[in-house]
């Protein structure tokens, strides 16, 4: 049994006229009765009553009438949600997220929301290793990754920058910028799962003209905050230029000269509606905070 036949027995059942069917369904006559007869064949039912005079729906036909009826629905309702999921207009879209993003996510997926009513979004986080890793295997859909990011089978857009910002003893404090340079006796603590950051620190002290001292990775910032506010004194560096804890035995402030650090949009290399709301949504009233 095909599609096509339900198809046509139902246009002949609602025509009841063979050559007003072939008409309506823009093909010849004989192809019709070719088809139709064809599914009577398959079914083992007789769904039409025909003669020179006219054609009739058998008790049979009518039953098998609202059953097609309902098939062919079904059948149009699945293509139309995979032409709307190949569009990004409908479904699940899976999304992988970067710390500090709240205010910016909000407005993207408010304005996602607004555009695609159904769609159902995933955030999940991790790695912009992992990330790459998920788009190609299509775990992913998109992801918000910091830094510069080296992929050339993905789609990159950058959307905004973040100032870098450090964490440092109070002591350190200084108004107009702390310089890499007054920080080089301190150890440097950095995230453990951001290669981008740590190069690009690694680098920047280099140009300063010392080696950074390299302390034990920072798995969890809190625990961090904690143990650089009361054990030997660090400092990091952190996206944007707002943090909770920097209070008592810490300071955050601008680096001298100032740094920033590209934040993209990575996807695959189609371009769906999705894609480009969020790009509209990004690119607005960037927040104040990190």
């Amino acid at each position: 049994m095909e599609l096509r036949q339900l198809r046509y027995f139902v246009t002949v059942a609602e025509e009841l006229h063979f050559g007003r069917a072939a008409e309506r369904l823009n093909i010849v006559q004989p192809a019709v009765s070719q088809q139709v007869a064809r599914l009577e064949r398959e079914l083992g039912l007789q769904l039409l009553d025909r003669s020179s005079r006219h054609v009739r729906l058998t008790g049979d036909g009518e039953r098998m009438l609202r059953e097609a009826r309902a098939v062919l629905s079904a059948a149009d309702r699945a293509g139309e949600v995979a032409a709307e999921l190949a569009s990004g207009r409908s479904g699940v879209l899976r999304i992988g997220t970067a710390p500090g993003l709240r205010d910016r996510l909000e407005r993207g997926l408010t304005a996602l929301r607004a555009h695609t009513p159904d769609l159902d979004v995933q955030l999940s986080s991790g790695t912009t290793a992992e990330y790459l890793s998920a788009l190609r295997s299509g775990e992913l859909d998109l992801a918000f990754v910091r830094g510069e990011v080296a992929a050339a089978d993905l789609r990159v857009v950058e959307l905004w920058r973040d100032p870098l910002s450090v964490l440092v003893p109070a002591a350190y404090r200084s108004d107009d910028g702390v310089k890499l340079i007054d920080l080089a006796g301190l150890l440097l603590r950095l995230p453990a799962d951001d290669a981008w950051l740590r190069g690009r620190l690694e680098s920047a002290c280099r140009e300063a003209g010392f080696e950074p001292l390299i302390g034990r990775p920072i798995d969890d910032f809190e625990s961090a905050v904690v143990e650089m506010s009361t054990g030997s004194p660090a400092w990091t560096v952190v996206y944007g230029t707002a943090c909770e804890a920097a209070a008592g035995a810490l300071w955050m402030g601008l680096l001298n000269p100032p740094a920033t650090a590209p934040g993209n949009l990575v996807t695959g290399p189609g371009t769906s509606e999705c894609v480009r709301v969020l790009v509209s949504a990004f690119g607005s009233e960037p927040p104040s905070g990190p």
